[in-house]
């Protein structure tokens, strides 16, 4: 699995409203989350493991040059999916909650984001009611062949989240959060086994349910 930390290096990403960094945040929650998946014998491949961003230091558009260093990357890896963690930012400060993030023609893509957005609603606030979405419109969903959700794990711009997102305990249970996830869906995949219904798996049918009406 590739899990993929987003910005890094003279890219910041979003600001929080306190001026927490998103780059900073997503590589906590990166390390701790492959350190979860190793554990489990699970081999993860991080797109950095430092503050650093991936463009050459000559590149024109290091924007550019970083995220189609984070495509290559993956490409190489041939993961069976990757993981890409964000934070988000809205002009209104109320506005909260996780959501993941799948290309829209993706059935794999989706699924997989359908348990990791009910892990993150299970694991961090069951009052959240967003959805997994589609969207054809970010890069690493376009780019990548491989199945890849971004997972936007709350909003810089809530002072709450902001607050939680910058503490490691938060963090830890954000990556707890994903691993749950992520061990879902592979045992879902997993010679089509039959087991007792998680907590998460129960979650995602729900939210299957209403994301199909």
């Amino acid at each position: 699995i590739v899990v993929d930390a987003g910005h890094g290096g003279s890219d910041p990403g979003k600001v929080g409203i306190n001026g927490a960094l998103e780059k900073d945040i997503n590589l906590s929650i990166a390390l701790k989350l492959k350190d979860l998946l190793e554990q489990r014998e699970i081999s993860v491949v991080l797109t950095r493991d430092s503050d650093a961003g991936l463009s050459p230091a000559d590149a024109t558009n290091k924007k550019a040059a970083d995220m189609q260093k984070r495509c290559q990357i993956i490409a190489d890896a041939n993961p069976a999916f990757t993981v890409s963690i964000h934070q988000n930012s809205y002009p209104d400060a109320a506005v909260k909650g996780a959501q993941v993030f799948y290309y829209t023609d993706s059935k794999e893509g989706e699924k997989l984001a359908l348990y990791m957005q009910a892990a993150l609603v299970a694991g961090l606030d069951p009052a959240n009611h967003r959805k997994a979405k589609g969207n054809k419109t970010y890069y690493m969903l376009k780019k990548t062949d491989a199945v890849l959700v971004i997972c936007e794990c709350g909003f810089l711009s809530n002072p709450e989240e902001e607050a939680l997102l910058n503490t490691k305990e938060y963090q830890k249970k954000v990556a707890d959060a994903l691993c749950d996830g992520v061990l879902t869906y592979l045992g879902e995949k997993k010679n089509g086994k039959e087991k007792t219904q998680t907590k998460t798996e129960e979650t995602a049918a729900g939210a299957a349910s209403a994301y199909a009406c």
